[in-house]
């Protein structure tokens, strides 16, 4: 195995591990509707406290998922579709064999 497919099999398993809780699928398919939200709007439609959207913001941040820009006095949130892609791939890959 190259080089490369380590780093894409390590990048498809960061993004499943970030995507393995229901409130991060919850902020990623918000964001699929929106394109953009507003941190304060996150934490209105999924519910839970503002800290803990955070926590969820940060794990899918760090994994590539979503992406955050600083407008003052807010922070507006999107999707980073190089991480995701990778991982959409597979699951084709996986649908056509199957």
């Amino acid at each position: 195995m190259d080089e490369e497919s380590r780093f894409q099999d390590e990048a498809i398993a960061e993004t499943a591990r970030a995507l393995g809780h229901p409130a991060r699928v919850r902020i990623v398919r918000l964001l699929l509707d929106r394109q953009r939200c507003i941190g304060g709007d996150i934490v209105e439609d999924v519910g839970l406290a503002q800290s803990t959207v955070s926590e969820h913001l940060r794990i899918l941040k760090q994994a590539g998922i979503v992406v955050g820009e600083i407008e003052r006095p807010r922070v507006c949130y999107s999707l980073s579709s190089k991480r995701l892609k990778l991982l959409s791939e597979l699951i084709s890959q996986v649908e056509s064999c199957c």
